[in-house]
């Protein structure tokens, strides 16, 4: 493994600070990734766009500052969700579909 200070060892602000450019990396990541879909990445991770769109806006309610989710979305996917939907998502095919359902029943 590498060397440095562990996670014990590093001070609250220089975390907060490693993790929130981890967060900026992941939404970069996934805005030049437009070709994956949000149901793939459900299919696969359990988790898409609109869910961090929806931990993001949960995270700054806990700070009390308000946010809709549509706010938080564009933050998210770069601009308006509806405009990216009508440039990057396509129809889901039966198979995602089909995935999506399967890994998604409940008890």
């Amino acid at each position: 493994m590498g060397q440095g200070p562990g996670r014990d060892e590093m001070d609250d602000k220089t975390r907060t600070e490693l993790e929130a450019a981890a967060f900026r990396t992941l939404v970069s990541h996934l805005r030049e990734r437009s070709d994956v879909q949000n149901i793939d990445l459900m299919n696969l991770a359990g988790f898409c766009r609109n869910c961090l769109s929806k931990w993001y806006r949960a995270a700054a309610e806990d700070k009390g500052i308000a946010m809709d989710y549509e706010a938080a979305r564009e933050l998210v996917y770069g601009m308006p969700y509806a405009e990216w939907k009508a440039k990057h998502q396509t129809e889901a095919t039966p198979e995602q579909k089909a995935a999506f359902e399967a890994s998604h029943k409940h008890g």
